[in-house]
C-alpha cells in the first residue's frame, strides 16, 4: 500500500474557480502531499510554458476514458500480442522517455520529474510498460488514488506500444469489476478519441471523481 505523506501546506482552490483556460492558480509546490491533495480535489499540475511556473488545472470539459468504452481495433489487437505488459518495472525510464525534450509540447521539467519519481517511491505514481525483444517499446505513467488513475503522459518507440500499454492499464483497472473506477486523461485529443476517450463537463467529472475516491486501489497496487 502507498505511504501517506504529510499534508500540504497549501489550500488549493476549488475547480469551479478555474478561468476560461481551466487554470485555478499558479505557484504552490510539488510536494507529495500537495500533489495528492490536487488529484483528490480534481486538479492536476502542469507548467504554463517550458520551464515556466506550475499552474493547477481543471479543464472543462475533461477528458476521460470509460473503462467499458475502450476501442481496440483489429490492428491494435494484433499489436498487443507483440508486447509484454509490465507494471512499475521501469518507472524512471518511462518518465524520462515522456520528458524527452525533442518531443513536441514537452512539459515535464526536472522538478516535475523529481516530484513524480518521489511519488512513485511512496507508492502513488505508477508506470505501465510495453516491452518486446528489443527492450522498453513504450508506456505511460500516472497517479493512482483509490479508484482514480490520473494519466499524465505516454510515449512509444515502436508501433502501437503506448496504445498497448493503455489497453493493459484498462485491463488492470477492470480487474475486480469495480465500476466506480475513473481513468482521467485530462484533455481529449483526436488520437485519444480514437481509443474511446470522451469529454465530460467539470461537474460530471467531479461527481465521478468523488465516487472513484471511495473505491479501493486496483488489486495490483494494494499490496
Amino acid at each position: 500500500m502507498p505511504t501517506e505523506p504529510p499534508t500540504s501546506a497549501w489550500v488549493l482552490p476549488h475547480p469551479s474557480t478555474a478561468d476560461a483556460h481551466g487554470i485555478v492558480g499558479v505557484g504552490a509546490d510539488l510536494e507529495p502531499g500537495t500533489l495528492l491533495a490536487a488529484y483528490r480535489t480534481g486538479l492536476f499540475p502542469m507548467p504554463l510554458d517550458e520551464d515556466g511556473p506550475i499552474a493547477w488545472w481543471s479543464p472543462d470539459p475533461r477528458g476521460v476514458l470509460p473503462l467499458d468504452g475502450l476501442r481496440v481495433s483489429r490492428s491494435l489487437r494484433r499489436s498487443c500480442r507483440r508486447y509484454e505488459i509490465r507494471v512499475d518495472t521501469a518507472f524512471e525510464q518511462v518518465i524520462d522517455a515522456c520528458a524527452d525534450r525533442s518531443r513536441p509540447g514537452h512539459w515535464i521539467t526536472p522538478p516535475v520529474r523529481a516530484a513524480y519519481a518521489l511519488l512513485h517511491r511512496l507508492g502513488w505514481a505508477h508506470s505501465v510498460e510495453a516491452w518486446d525483444e528489443d527492450g522498453l517499446a513504450g508506456g505511460l505513467y500516472g497517479v493512482a488514488v483509490g479508484g482514480l488513475f490520473a494519466g499524465e503522459s505516454m510515449f512509444h518507440r515502436r508501433t502501437d506500444a503506448s496504445k498497448a500499454a493503455l489497453v493493459g492499464l484498462v485491463e488492470l483497472l477492470r480487474d475486480d469489476g469495480d465500476e466506480r473506477r475513473l481513468l482521467d486523461v485530462q484533455w481529449r485529443t483526436d488520437h485519444l478519441a480514437s481509443l474511446g476517450v470522451i469529454e465530460v463537463p467539470r461537474a460530471r467529472y467531479l461527481a465521478l471523481l468523488d465516487a472513484a475516491l471511495q473505491a479501493p486501489l486496483p488489486p495490483i497496487w494494494r499490496s
